[in-house]
């Protein structure tokens, strides 16, 4: 099962992503460069972190225009798979796959460390690894990463379920101090309606191996295996 990793000029995330993904035999990842037209035969797609156009005039703002985003706009909006880290999660509210904005972090700082986040849903093909509670620890490192919709979007996604991950503390207390960013009602990640894109801003890729100081990372990869599984099956 093909799994493209579209790269920007910029990206510093896809290599790790590409690694991530080869940890799992089922899982083949494939390079797809940001001026293709067209994906070609992939079963899921991986938008990575990094710095796409160097964040010139916005986080995802130029990435969103690149000539691959028609593919990936098609793709997703048929029911494929997207998984959108960082970077990725900001073109992918950019491009209006997903809702709200990804604003600078309310301390005006470039934010890089370790954070405490916890699974709110398992009912979707990235978190169904995991249990519902759960708490995680990967790293984060951005410096707009903090999320914003309007009272209605936020309303619409706690309701529906649709917030996937909240920052939280060791214990898995929801605490202004463990949001590393300001972010609204202390998301971490959040799906579209369909729940088949997934945006998140914390770095699953990076905590997928004991060396790395976090395996916790894992379950969305090994979510994404089952799920790709039972489709071809």
């Amino acid at each position: 099962m093909r799994v493209a990793v579209v790269t920007f000029p910029g990206s510093n995330c896809d290599y790790d992503c590409y690694k991530a993904l080869q940890l799992f035999p089922e899982l083949e990842p494939v390079f797809v460069w940001h001026r293709e037209r067209e994906l070609g035969p992939v079963d899921a797609l991986v938008l990575p972190g990094g710095f796409a156009h160097g964040d010139y005039l916005r986080a995802g703002a130029i990435a969103r225009f690149s000539p691959v985003m028609s593919a990936v706009d098609a793709f997703a909006r048929s029911g494929g798979l997207v998984v959108g880290i960082c970077n990725g999660f900001q073109v992918l509210c950019e491009s209006g796959l997903l809702p709200g904005a990804l604003l600078r972090n309310d301390t005006l700082r470039f934010r890089s460390h370790d954070v405490h986040i916890r699974v709110e849903t398992v009912e979707t093909p990235f978190t169904s690894a995991y249990s519902e509670g759960q708490v995680l620890r990967m790293p984060i490192a951005h410096g707009e990463g903090s999320y914003y919709a309007d009272p209605n979007t936020l309303a619409e996604l706690e309701g529906e379920g649709r917030v996937v991950f909240r920052y939280v503390t060791s214990a898995g207390e929801a605490l202004p101090e463990a949001n590393p960013n300001g972010s609204a009602h202390g998301i971490a990640g959040i799906l579209n309606r369909d729940r088949n894109v997934i945006g998140m801003m914390p770095h699953p890729e990076r905590a997928v191996e004991e060396i790395l100081g976090s395996t916790d990372g894992r379950g969305l990869f090994e979510s994404l295996a089952s799920v790709l599984r039972g489709a071809v099956a």
